[in-house]
């Protein structure tokens, strides 16, 4: 059972099922209880079914270092205020809703073809 999202899970083989952090987990930092308090302390980005359904089509592969790129990204829009950010890198095109911390498509540099982004208010360069 948890407090204000925080709960105890404990993974191994103790219960006989073996049970994987997704990617985003993995790459998630410790953070002090100070941080949840003050709620500076953000929850990993979510992909939505189609974002990872995307990702996985269109070969972009996502590792701790690209995943810790993005959050600081929508770190940085969330600061400014944005609600939907297109984070643009080299890996390719992200479109992040801020608020849910959840990153709703994505696209290859070969599909920004036609250049133009719509629904969103924000953009960040990585």
């Amino acid at each position: 059972m948890g407090i204000n999202g925080v709960s105890h899970v404990q993974y191994g083989h103790a219960s006989g099922v073996e049970q994987t952090q997704s990617p985003a987990r993995q790459a998630q930092s410790t953070v002090s209880f100070g941080e949840l308090l003050s709620g500076r302390a953000r929850e990993s980005l979510n992909f939505s079914k189609h974002a990872a359904k995307r990702l996985d089509e269109r070969g972009i592969q996502l590792d701790s270092s690209l995943l810790g790129d993005l959050e600081h990204a929508v770190e940085q829009a969330r600061q400014k205020g944005a609600k939907d950010v297109a984070v643009i890198g080299r890996q390719g095109v992200f479109i992040v809703n801020v608020p849910n911390n959840i990153v709703v498509t994505t696209m290859s540099q070969d599909d920004t073809d036609k250049k133009i982004f719509t629904n969103i208010d924000s953009a960040v360069l990585m």
